[in-house]
């Protein structure tokens, strides 16, 4: 009996099952295909190039990181899908993508023990009911406050309210923020005047702009990714409107500037991640290094390639810190009971068990001339 379980210990290590895994599985759920893809695809590129200059350099605790990862094309039953399959061939945390799918399956997510950090920043993401869903950044709902209560503290008519409008798609993620900016503005003194849905890929939102002018807005807040914005700043263009736009974190980005020319110009937003240009950040120096040693050039990369080497880079850092014990619960406790050093990448990342937001951080940048610059310091509210 003693020889036959040798035997079978040995077939084991031989063929890298059980507890002598020689790589550590890790799953990815992105876009690249579906209607987020003109951000979720260069997220991707970031977090596997992240994970390439890991294994080059020798990998986590003398183990490979094999990522398994799936284009779900932003439809949640194949996210669902997806996320069976990567689970049934063992891996032990996934970096995920979109707030639709992500909420449908934070109790599947739970119940498995799989570590989860994801692209959404929804706010629902972030109690005791999604205990094992972490997500990298300033929610959607902080970045939103964050926003009005700039306008607040920058709003010279003491006369009146400012009066803001609110643009979103009808999707988790659109929806995410919406009434979580409605409730602060009201209690700052914010006027909420109207509320406008844009499709995530519309060609088209003259009439939803035409109806959101008749209650003259001082400024309209977007939550979007970058073609509707390019399509919602262009027809503005056309109709020659005057209030002030502001995006959320998906509709801001580099290449924004090349889809919508000159009406970008003036767009803002509260980004709470590093730009590529940024190169006094450490953590910009170190990406154009790992971009430089695995694709062999430094190519400028838009905003959303930060957000994927955030993701990929917080997971590692976690697995480094989880050593051997390489389980669900002890990636979730190292998660949940360290400060992480992201770089300047964004503001550092710590998580409690019972309210898991990364930080509440970001700046206010602005398009000006073409190019994307700083306006303000972090903000608060």
């Amino acid at each position: 009996m003693k020889r036959f379980l040798l035997v079978v210990c040995a077939v084991l290590l031989l063929s890298g099952v059980g507890y002598a895994q020689q790589t550590i599985k890790i799953g990815g759920i992105f876009d690249l295909t579906g209607a987020t893809g003109d951000v979720g695809a260069p997220y991707a590129v970031a977090a596997r190039d992240y994970i390439n200059y890991v294994n080059k350099q020798g990998g986590v605790n003398g183990k490979k990181i094999e990522l398994i990862d799936t284009d779900y094309a932003y439809k949640i039953p194949q996210a669902v899908s997806a996320y069976k399959d990567q689970v049934s061939k063992g891996v032990i945390a996934i970096l995920g993508w979109g707030t639709g799918d992500t909420e449908a399956m934070a109790p599947m997510i739970a119940t498995d023990k799989i570590p989860y950090i994801s692209a959404s920043y929804s706010e629902h993401l972030v109690f005791d009911k999604t205990p094992y869903n972490f997500i990298g950044a300033t929610t959607y709902s902080d970045q939103a406050r964050l926003a009005l209560q700039w306008i607040k503290d920058n709003w010279k008519d003491k006369g009146r309210k400012p009066r803001v409008a609110l643009i979103y798609n009808d999707t988790g993620f659109g929806r995410s923020p919406i009434q979580d900016a409605e409730d602060f503005a009201k209690k700052i003194g914010v006027e909420i005047v109207d509320k406008e849905i844009v499709a995530l890929q519309a060609l088209d939102a003259t009439t939803q702009l035409l109806n959101m002018q008749k209650k003259s807005p001082d400024f309209a807040i977007n939550q979007h990714t970058l073609m509707a914005t390019s399509t919602i700043l262009k027809d503005a263009k056309k109709l020659g409107l005057k209030n002030q736009f502001i995006g959320l974190n998906w509709a801001f980005s580099e290449k924004l500037i090349e889809m919508a020319g000159g009406a970008s110009e003036g767009f803002m937003a509260p980004m709470p991640f590093a730009f590529w240009s940024e190169m006094k950040v450490p953590g910009v120096q170190f990406m154009h290094k790992v971009r430089k040693e695995v694709a062999g050039k430094e190519d400028a990369q838009p905003v959303n390639y930060t957000q994927g080497f955030i993701g990929a880079y917080l997971l590692v850092e976690a697995l480094k810190k989880a050593g051997n014990n390489l389980t669900g619960e002890n990636i979730k406790k190292v998660l949940e009971s360290n400060t992480f050093d992201m770089m300047g990448l964004c503001a550092n990342i710590a998580y409690k068990p019972q309210l898991r937001k990364p930080n509440v951080s970001a700046k206010m940048y602005a398009i000006k001339g073409g190019k994307i610059e700083p306006i303000t310091g972090f903000l608060k509210y």
